[in-house]
């Protein structure tokens, strides 16, 4: 059985069972002619270190498979965690219920061991079913949140962010049953690192004075956020900025709102927010906003070898070029600084003028 991606999601639940179907007699069939099953899974990838621009990475291709085979122990227990998560996937579909993936791992903790393992699986089935996590009905506990000039409506549910801009909601993880209420109300659309930076522009009152939408993933985005994200841009139409701290993780997770990630490279299509721009923190400003020492660490040797491997990526070499010239800067001053050092210049300055002054000024990039 071969599992690779489409061009389109498929979301129809009927479907889905019937490849469930088809996958499942396929191995059984297999087994009961006396050989072992082989399962091809294709593989994906939305960056490469391909120096001369010749790679796919980033177009939905697949670029090589995967074989699964009884033959070989590891691929045995794979595809013993392969075939229970698909029947709990199943099950689901069938009841119209949503389960997350810790559900799913507490199911046979025994088995799988760690959240990881469950987790791949899931991205297995992804490709073998052609479907994106969320048409498995496979949900994640949700980190995200909103605030600003914004209405919208889940399941029925509504949202009236507009009454209270500066009150954080939880970023809705069913974003298939969105409703976005178009009113031309929001500027602009920003999105910070951290929940603390988040709640600082709250008690600044950011979202009241700057008629904006902010959106945290509080670290690292998971999918709900990217999704919701994205469907706020479709649907609003609006200039989109990233705040994150001038370190090696800071901008990963920049990399990660705009590309995607690896481990999800075969939805990046779906997931990623090609219109997002850094709006800082920059390693070039460290001088600029008079940054004292103390505002500073040296970065460590993980961050060095993080950021050396983030150089290497193709998509900041073809599409990104400031922001490998910041990421050549942050590796040659060794230093690195968090969004709350700005606060040194006083406690409002990253609402009050930071933001602001390089939003009206055009300073992002």
């Amino acid at each position: 059985m071969e599992g690779k991606r489409s061009s389109l999601s498929i979301s129809i639940p009927s479907d889905l069972l019937r490849r469930i179907r088809e996958l499942t007699l396929s191995i059984l069939t297999n087994l009961s002619n006396g050989q072992s099953p082989v399962v091809q899974i294709d593989r994906f990838r939305n960056y490469c270190t391909e120096t001369s621009g010749n790679c796919y990475c980033n177009c939905g291709i697949s670029v090589g498979k995967e074989l699964l085979t009884l033959q070989r122990e590891c691929h045995t227990r794979r595809l013993d965690v392969l075939l229970r998560v698909l029947l709990v996937v199943q099950t689901l579909l069938q009841q119209n219920r949503h389960g997350s993936k810790r559900d799913i791992y507490y199911m046979h903790p025994t088995v799988f061991k760690e959240q990881s393992v469950v987790d791949r699986a899931i991205n297995d089935i992804c490709i073998l079913l052609q479907c994106s996590r969320h048409n498995l009905n496979v949900v994640s506990v949700g980190n995200g949140m909103v605030m600003g000039w914004l209405k919208f409506s889940e399941a029925g549910r509504k949202f009236d962010c507009i009454n209270n801009p500066n009150t954080a909601y939880p970023v809705p993880v069913h974003v298939e049953d969105v409703e976005i209420d178009i009113i031309g109300v929001a500027r602009y659309i920003l999105v910070v690192e951290k929940e603390s930076v988040f709640q600082r522009l709250a008690n600044d009152s950011f979202c009241t004075r700057n008629r904006c939408i902010v959106v945290t993933g509080r670290g690292y985005p998971d999918v709900p956020t990217r999704r919701f994200l994205r469907l706020l841009i479709e649907k609003l139409h609006l200039p989109a900025y990233c705040l994150v701290d001038c370190d090696p993780y800071g901008i990963d997770i920049l990399t990660t709102y705009r590309f995607g990630s690896m481990q999800m490279a075969y939805d990046a299509k779906f997931l990623c927010v090609p219109e997002i721009r850094w709006l800082g923190v920059f390693p070039s400003e460290v001088e600029k906003y008079c940054l004292p020492q103390q505002c500073l660490l040296p970065l460590t040797r993980e961050d060095k070898t993080r950021v050396e491997a983030m150089l290497l990526r193709c998509y900041l070499r073809r599409e990104a070029p400031q922001w490998r010239f910041e990421l050549d800067l942050l590796l040659s001053r060794g230093l690195k600084c968090e969004i709350e050092a700005l606060s040194v210049q006083s406690l409002s300055f990253l609402s009050e003028e930071y933001l602001p002054s390089k939003i009206q000024g055009g300073v992002y990039i």
